[in-house]
């Protein structure tokens, strides 16, 4: 019931999560005040994600199993709260969206996992952007880049006229490698999915074919056997009033 009831608010806190933390990285020129505000926001989004777990755990019956069941959830809560590893922020608002996403499109995968790609490559074009920017010589410098590096990255593509020089961003780039093997390895099970659930509805219509030609067979023998049994019973009286007769 509660995750039901938190589907929206939390929808609303990821986005706007993702707002504020893009807004300064694709303004560089963002003043302090604007700046402020964004850092505000991505806190309050952050309590909202912290009371939901919070609130999920005291629900829980077996609180050991859930600790055990959502400890990723956990780590990717506590450890951003460590400056060094404010990254992982960005992984909080697709786990948000992803559980979400899961609740209202399940049974939709294509479209989940158009979105859910679009996703990830913005949010990995923000967060290599963030960490390649002030590097020297860094490649990547601008969102366009940044950008086009998610794409031929996700892809497997991967043409190296742009590419991560940092610890961070190569980080980053692990993770959008993986993203990508992943997203390939969705799109393939689906492709199979729906091709054997094609190849089933077939079999169903031959199926269902068959047997109404059965039943349809059936009905006609049972016709039949009532018609002979009908003209069996109208000849033996006849059959029988000659030989009374005669032995009269």
């Amino acid at each position: 019931m509660w995750e039901k009831r938190m589907e929206w608010p939390l929808n609303a806190a990821a986005v706007l999560f993702l707002a504020a933390y893009a807004w300064p990285i694709l303004q560089p020129s963002l003043g302090h005040t604007g700046r402020v505000w964004c850092e505000v926001v991505t806190w309050l989004a952050w309590a909202v994600f912290a009371l939901d777990y919070g609130v999920r755990l005291q629900h829980a019956e077996d609180k050991r199993a859930f600790l055990k069941s959502n400890l990723f959830d956990l780590l990717i809560i506590v450890l951003p709260l460590i400056r060094q590893l404010r990254l992982l922020r960005l992984v909080t608002v697709l786990n948000v969206l992803n559980r979400n996403a899961g609740l209202s499109l399940r049974g939709r995968v294509v479209l989940y996992t158009v979105g859910a790609t679009a996703l990830i490559v913005f949010c990995s074009a923000l967060a290599v952007l963030d960490a390649e920017r002030t590097q020297p010589d860094a490649p990547i410098t601008d969102f366009p880049d940044a950008v086009w590096w998610s794409i031929t990255t996700i892809t497997t593509v991967g043409y190296g006229d742009r590419y991560p020089i940092s610890g961070t961003g190569r980080i980053v780039a692990v993770g959008l490698m993986v993203a990508g093997i992943a997203l390939l390895g969705v799109v393939t099970a689906t492709l199979a999915s729906w091709l054997i659930r094609r190849v089933a509805e077939a079999d169903e219509t031959a199926q269902a074919v068959t047997r109404e030609h059965l039943d349809e067979l059936t009905r006609e023998v049972k016709a039949l056997r009532a018609e002979l049994a009908e003209q069996r019973a109208e000849v033996s009286p006849a059959a029988s009033e000659p030989l009374g007769t005669a032995r009269g």
